[in-house]
């Protein structure tokens, strides 16, 4: 018999698999459960997957509309630190866990439970995601883990698991991959993606036009951002979820966003990962273009070796550690300034940037422009490149020096 436990909120999403865990929980622990439905922007009926976990043997389902705190602080936290993991991921799964795990946690707290669970493999990262955050947000609280208990191997046997307890079932043939969506991306691995030398299926994707079917019409977009924080799109003031989904609609209507890469997962394995991210895409673009303009150099230099580690982070599942809390601090005193419009135009699944402007900005026309100007003394230029250079002028001496020397011996 498992350890005691009253009442455990487990992370539902309606699939096969946490499914048959409302079932499996209730008999390898006697508990009650309760299945907790974070809305991430997912674009599904809670409501009805609500019901599904109560017909599954759930005593309460719990939907939790977290779209506006999903796209706030998590993601456009993420933007601003210009966290990209190994360069190419812009991490939509990765953030979204540590927020799902606080809703956990919340409702736990409101149920009285004692135990909270997730449908997560022993393969993956979110495993890593989830625990940690419960660990920092409820270390009283026991973690259960079914994936890493149960004695179910296969689809199959979950299936027939569901069927013999009288629980719905998927009718249709299983993606031939798995399927993440939230407000930010849509993530694809696994089954025929295994093999990282094999194309995805253009069927495959769910949210944007294949490029090359993409308008033969470029659009422009301007992107308003506040101290960081993506604020309007063309002129228009929106919530930060309501602005997300305008972003996304118009990039994914130009193919924008794509992206194949074979990651290093935190368990140690490298696995091949296909991800859309339409309007994350020009919002990285714009911020990055925004700072160029905002930040001095030693700061902008600093900061994107610091993104390097904080995407490790946030990758890693660490996003309520004491490392990102202080790099927290740092990001939010960079942000001050990165306020202004920065213009993309977008073809074909490309994003250029076509202007960017802040009333912050440290560009200097008459510093910059080579044409004539009365500030700038080319001349102080020598003196500049004279004390620079010394390092290189001292090594070179002694090089100088030493080669004499081997050669008198000689």
């Amino acid at each position: 018999m498992a350890g005691q436990v009253h009442k455990v909120v487990l992370a539902y999403s309606g699939g096969l698999d946490t499914s048959v865990m409302i079932p499996w929980l209730r008999e390898t622990y006697g508990c009650d459960v309760v299945a907790m439905i974070a809305d991430v922007g997912q674009g599904e009926d809670l409501q009805a997957i609500a019901e599904k976990a109560r017909r599954s043997g759930a005593s309460k389902a719990v939907v939790e509309d977290v779209r506006e705190a999903f796209a706030r602080e998590y993601a456009f936290q993420v933007l601003r630190a210009g966290a990209v993991y190994e360069g190419r991921y812009l991490l939509g799964t990765s953030f979204a866990r540590p927020l799902i795990a606080a809703c956990q946690v919340r409702v736990a707290r409101e149920e009285g439970a004692d135990a909270l669970a997730h449908g997560c493999t022993g393969k993956g990262n979110d495993q890593v995601r989830f625990e940690l955050a419960y660990r920092a947000l409820a270390p009283d609280l026991k973690v259960i883990a079914p994936w890493r208990e149960w004695d179910l191997r296969s689809r199959e046997d979950e299936m027939a698991y569901a069927r013999a307890r009288g629980i719905p079932v998927p009718v249709t043939a299983e993606k031939p991959y798995s399927v993440d969506r939230n407000l930010w991306h849509i993530s694809y691995e696994g089954g025929i993606l295994e093999d990282p030398d094999r194309a995805p299926d253009p069927s495959m994707f769910q949210w944007t036009v294949d490029p090359s079917r993409a308008p033969d019409v470029p659009e422009e977009v301007t992107i308003a951002f506040e101290a960081g924080y993506p604020v309007q799109l063309d002129g228009r003031q929106m919530a930060a979820h309501q602005l997300l989904d305008a972003l996304n609609a118009v990039a994914a209507r130009h193919g924008v966003g794509r992206v194949d890469i074979v990651e290093n997962r935190v368990v140690g394995m490298k696995s091949r990962g296909v991800y859309e991210t339409p309007g994350g895409t020009l919002l990285h673009v714009a911020h990055r273009e925004l700072e160029s303009l905002t930040l001095d150099r030693e700061t902008l230099h600093f900061k994107e070796m610091v993104a390097v580690r904080y995407a490790e982070l946030v990758y890693y599942g660490q996003w309520y550690s004491g490392l990102k809390r202080a790099l927290d601090a740092f990001v939010e005193e960079t942000q001050r300034h990165v306020t202004g419009t920065v213009k993309l135009r977008l073809y074909k699944g490309n994003v250029q940037v076509t202007g960017r402007r802040s009333p912050y900005s440290l560009y200097d026309h008459a510093l910059a422009t080579f044409g004539a100007d009365g500030v700038y003394r080319q001349k102080d230029a020598e003196g500049f490149i004279a004390l620079f250079g010394l390092p290189q002028l001292v090594q070179s001496r002694l090089e100088a020096r030493l080669h004499e020397g081997v050669a008198a011996a000689r």
